[in-house]
């Protein structure tokens, strides 16, 4: 009798793991500058585990069917009840009028159990063009990022042609490899960023930390302030002063950490909204900790400006000159579309490199 109950419990446990078909949706506006020309959620299912773990994993192929070029896209995945929610970024797109281009998607989204099979819906967050100007929503706030990466992309694809023209190839392909290898470095540690208090940070000492000075930086940030504990750095706080003549309303700092054998990485950046009319100061306090994925003697950090929003929605990002500074060259990912580029190179060689730079 036992063993028929077990039997029974665990054809029941089977049964609740059975991956479901999923339905899907995708509900772009008519006034898209994006339409659907195929898709595929083939390899999408969701599972029962105490509640729907929902796996998206679809392929889209999308026509260009605006008056413009389109340099990057994210589109929101969601459940119709929004309890599960995701995202997909393209941040190196190339699409003119007419053309096709495809996108995966591969999120994980978690809801409560309901009846019937689970559904997702697929919408159109925002489109950026090469002139910087953007369509939709933008309910998950993308246009700062993907205004971000088309300036870095403007920037990269720049100081690549111009050592194309000075250094030749071979500096170019130096320059590849040298790109190559920071981004395979494996030094870099995992972080998480936690926001709101860690009552855990709030006992340890807070200690000052210094500021990179970015001379062309439009903001300045002095006299920072942080709590350092085993394995896991917060509440920072520091001064900032507005010294161009345009109004600021949002900047980020990238947070650099060292540790006891002297060794740097870059751990995060953290956003901060604020008003700053031309030649004001103010203070920034955030109630945000870093937690490691593995235990670290911090031994001090430090940081730097790396992106500033103006009133007009216009950004500052630092330049190649500034960003070649031997400290912040080795700390520093490159962008997206530096990795872009550096894969084409790995792939297919340095002439399909000079190619595709000359399209721009």
């Amino acid at each position: 009798m036992s063993n028929k109950i077990s039997l029974a419990l665990a054809m029941a446990g089977a049964i609740s793991l059975h991956a479901q078909a999923l339905n899907h949706k995708i509900d772009f506006p008519k006034d898209s500058p994006v339409s659907v020309i195929s898709e595929d959620f083939g390899n999408s299912n969701a599972t029962a585990r105490g509640a729907n773990v929902i796996d998206v994993n679809a392929a889209l192929s999308l026509r260009n069917s605006g008056q413009k070029r389109i340099r990057s896209m994210t589109l929101m995945v969601s459940t119709p009840d929004a309890a599960g929610k995701g995202s997909v970024s393209v941040p190196t797109l190339d699409a003119g009028p007419g053309e096709t281009f495809s996108i995966h998607i591969g999120t994980r989204l978690v809801r409560p159990l309901t009846a019937g099979n689970p559904s997702v819906e697929v919408t159109l967050d925002g489109v950026l063009f090469d002139d910087l100007s953007f369509y939709g929503p933008d309910t998950l706030h993308s246009q700062r990022s993907m205004i971000r990466w088309e300036l870095e992309a403007q920037r990269d694809r720049k100081y690549f042609k111009t050592l194309l023209a000075t250094s030749g190839p071979e500096g170019l392909r130096k320059e590849m490899l040298s790109s190559l290898a920071r981004q395979g470095d494996s030094s870099q540690r995992g972080v998480q960023m936690v926001r709101g208090r860690a009552t855990n940070i709030e006992a340890e000492p807070e200690s000052q930390f210094a500021f990179l000075d970015i001379p062309e930086s439009p903001v300045e940030a002095s006299n920072g302030r942080a709590r350092i504990g085993a394995g896991m750095a917060g509440a920072p706080q520091f001064e900032v002063r507005n010294r161009s003549n345009r109004p600021v309303r949002h900047l980020e700092v990238a947070w650099i950490v060292k540790d006891r054998q002297g060794r740097e990485f870059l751990a995060a950046s953290m956003p901060a909204d604020m008003t700053l009319v031309p030649n004001q100061s103010g203070q920034v306090a955030q109630d945000a900790a870093l937690r490691f994925d593995r235990p670290i003697s911090i031994q001090s950090m430090s940081g730097f400006v790396s992106s500033v929003e103006f009133a007009d929605g216009s950004q500052w990002i630092p330049s190649r000159g500034a960003l070649d500074q031997t400290r912040l060259r080795q700390l520093i990912n490159p962008s997206p579309e530096e990795q872009r580029l550096s894969q084409i190179y790995s792939k297919k060689g340095i002439q399909a490199l000079i190619d595709e730079l000359k399209k721009f």
